[in-house]
């Protein structure tokens, strides 16, 4: 059973499920952890029917609606929607969850540490080493670090981090890919240029990459920022770029197919996806949001619970 959390009601999650469900798209096995009565709300103007199980989760109205709005009370029930389905896969009652967007400044409001979903459901799984996959169908990244400051993540970038990372991101690419072959991108520019711009690839990411390839990992680099993206696009040399940080890799993904990511968390003892794009306020309720990407999120869920292929 794939469990769907609905997202912010402010955004696009609600149409997307009942459009999804329009489509045929949603498996026959899912349930979603939402709200019914935003969910038949939104089926009234997109011509869609609520004939998928729901799991309700807190008192979230109609009334309550502020489309394309930031609320403290909308982030509350998002974030209620999420942990209602992560403590669901904990316990064993669904096999994969699929997340779609919730607005961090909303929740905020009533969570001032939130920073984000990767972190908040690491949190409900005990905090096992994670790390953020951004896939398409030309190319996956994985990242050191995502939602910190660059002077944060800059401080994030040590040897035994950067193994991790690497471990969690050919084990992925095991389950999604024929074949295993990993960049690591430089945290400076030209990859730090043997020292002469930065010391990070010299004293951390060259360790990280010579240990990972004597325990049998295919990996390369430091390779420059600017270069590995196309290399590994263009060139066919690489299935997947470790990133130092979060813009690193997003900023490519979403250039090369913004609307054809997926977002999985690796290294939970769970299985989780998500969408590649925000809650979308400027078109919620406006009958135009897309599915795509939360049809491949659907997909990629199906795989790695081992029922479906990518």
């Amino acid at each position: 059973m794939i469990g769907i959390t609905m997202g912010d009601p402010n955004g696009v999650g609600p149409e997307i499920i009942v459009k999804a469900s329009a489509d045929g798209i949603l498996p026959d096995n899912a349930v979603v952890y939402g709200n019914r009565r935003i969910l038949r709300y939104v089926a009234g103007f997109v011509d869609g029917e609520i004939d998928f199980p729901i799991i309700d989760v807190g008192d979230f109205s109609v009334a309550d609606l502020k489309p394309g709005q930031v609320d403290g009370k909308a982030g509350h029930a998002a974030l209620s929607y999420v942990k209602a389905a992560a403590e669901a896969a904990v316990r064993g009652e669904i096999s994969a969850m699929v997340t779609l967007p919730i607005n961090k400044e909303a929740v905020r409001l009533t969570h001032p540490d939130f920073s984000g979903h990767t972190e908040y459901i690491a949190e409900l799984c005990g905090n096992p080493p994670v790390t953020m996959m951004l896939a398409t169908e030309k190319l996956v990244v994985t990242h050191v670090s995502t939602h910190v400051s660059i002077v944060e993540a800059a401080a994030r970038v040590k040897k035994d981090r950067i193994l991790e990372v690497i471990r969690l991101t050919d084990e992925a690419l095991k389950k999604i890919r024929p074949t295993s072959r990993i960049a690591v991108a430089g945290l400076n520019p030209h990859a730090g240029e043997n020292g002469a711009f930065g010391q990070e690839e010299l004293l951390e990411i060259i360790p990280a990459i010579e240990q990972a390839n004597k325990e049998g990992y295919t990996v390369i680099g430091p390779e420059p920022g600017d270069t590995v993206f196309f290399n590994a696009v263009h060139r066919d040399r690489f299935d997947a770029v470790v990133c130092m940080y979060h813009d690193q890799g997003h900023i490519f993904i979403k250039t090369l197919d913004f609307d054809g990511g997926v977002n999985v968390t690796l290294g939970l003892p769970i299985i989780r996806t998500s969408v590649d794009h925000g809650t979308a306020y400027d078109i919620a309720y406006t009958g135009i949001a897309r599915v795509r990407s939360f049809a491949l999120a659907l997909k990629m869920a199906q795989s790695l619970a081992g029922e479906h292929s990518v």
